[in-house]
């Protein structure tokens, strides 16, 4: 009996372990990371490791219209009516890291999550995700992929399967970034691939990644309708400081047909045009371009992280399966951020950022004509205090402030039965997280 318990324990290990470090850039959120990157529970198997966390919090909108809050910055689970309590995510994780040395070898890494920011993560451009739509019990499949390297000069590594966006300085793992509530920009760019992904290591100072996936959020290929064969190039080149302290990360994709899945959500977010066509599917394209970097300066003993993160975009199709024809779209966007460590249990975090778009192309026939015409030029500040209380649990407090061209109220959400406003729109919130 205790065999087949040890037994089953022993598999249940072999699925889980990666540090929450992996599912970002290398260098991104560093110092917020400690928490959960070095806590893990190694497994009846050798060198497979589990690790995760609980994520609870509780978030309140000022701003109510018509019986929710509708604030088109944010996720739906950060726009609920009101006060609301959250579940934001279970996180399990497991990896079989590879080791340092350049040699022939291959590993795994999975990671599964479970709650309210499941459903938005599996599901970003939905347009059935709307204030009542949060579902504690999601499950979201959010890496799984092996590892292999190649001994070609200093080591040739491919991921192959599902794994994070090379794009963005925040991460799907709320308590990985500086702050509670995810930033317009990250809103705005892909959250997970499926495909090829090769890193190479030049030297100690810079590295590379060149990488080919369906699209952005999708298992399928990047197309319409299935009308052609499209894929997504990505590609990354990181530099690093000569003494650790500060990462310039430079970040580029590009998809050779109309994305499958950009059309309007609920709220802004993931890919802010829909160039769907099922006429001539394939004439369509969206680029993008990322760049961020972060600073810890030696004056401040690792006390002071500042970080900024940028993003240019822009989409280009033929007509839609609606038959509204899909407009030229440019979007833009620039985030700062600021962290100081004060003691050894208590920080402060703040990031202020401006999203704007020549026109957000937004239609879709089930939703009705969102003024596809329109330009967008929104703002965002947030201030974050971190309690590092005991080993392992983290408490935060937060303010959010959102203003801009219509930001509130401008959705399709049935509960949003406002005229449309430039705000302020007003957020606090807190969360627990426990990591393992």
């Amino acid at each position: 009996m205790n065999k087949n318990i040890t037994a089953i324990l022993g598999v249940l290990a072999a699925v889980a372990s990666l540090s929450l470090a992996d599912s970002a850039p290398e260098a991104s959120a560093q110092d917020t990371k400690k928490m959960v990157q070095n806590n893990f529970v190694e497994t009846a198997q050798k060198g497979i490791k589990l690790s995760g966390y609980v994520d609870a919090g509780y978030s309140y909108n000022f701003t109510s219209t018509g019986g929710g809050s509708v604030v088109n910055s944010r996720v739906y689970d950060d726009c609920a009516q009101k006060g609301d309590f959250n579940l934001y995510a279970v996180k399990i994780a497991l990896e079989k890291a590879m080791t340092t040395e350049n040699t022939a070898q291959a590993g795994f890494r999975t990671d599964v999550m479970i709650g309210e920011d499941a459903k938005y993560l599996a599901n970003p451009h939905d347009p059935a995700n709307t204030n009542a739509s949060q579902d504690s019990n999601y499950l979201f499949l959010e890496q799984a992929y092996v590892a292999i390297r190649a001994p070609v000069g200093n080591g040739w590594d491919f991921k192959v399967g599902k794994f994070a966006s090379i794009i963005g300085y925040e991460v799907m793992e709320r308590p990985a970034n500086m702050n509670i509530t995810w930033s317009i920009l990250y809103n705005n760019v892909p959250f997970w691939y499926e495909g090829v992904l090769s890193t190479y290591r030049f030297d100690d100072y810079l590295d590379g990644k060149l990488g080919v996936v369906n699209g952005s959020n999708t298992d399928n290929n990047t197309t319409t309708s299935g009308g052609s064969d499209g894929v997504a190039v990505v590609a990354s080149l990181n530099v690093t400081a000569p003494g650790g302290n500060a990462n310039w990360s430079n970040n580029f994709q590009y998809s050779t047909a109309s994305e499958n899945d950009t059309k309007i959500g609920t709220n802004q977010n993931s890919l802010p045009v829909n160039t769907a066509s099922t006429s001539t599917a394939g004439t369509a394209w969206t680029v993008m371009y990322n760049s961020w970097g972060n600073w810890s300066p030696k004056f401040a003993d690792n006390k002071l992280l500042l970080a900024f993160d940028t993003l240019l975009g822009n989409t280009a199709g033929a007509n839609q399966n609606d038959g509204v024809s899909a407009q030229n779209s440019t979007w833009w966007a620039v985030a700062s951020y600021a962290k100081y460590q004060f003691t050894d249990w208590f920080s402060l975090a703040s990031r202020c950022e401006y999203f704007g778009a020549d026109n957000l192309n937004k239609y879709n026939s089930t939703l009705g004509n969102n003024n596809p015409d329109s330009g967008t030029s929104w703002w965002e500040y947030t201030i974050t205090a971190g309690f590092n209380v005991v080993d392992n649990l983290l408490i935060r407090a937060e303010y959010r402030l959102d203003w801009g061209d219509n930001i509130v109220g401008t959705n399709s959400d049935s509960n949003a039965g406002a005229a449309n406003s430039s705000g302020p729109a007003h957020y606090a919130g807190a969360e627990v997280v426990y990591s393992f």
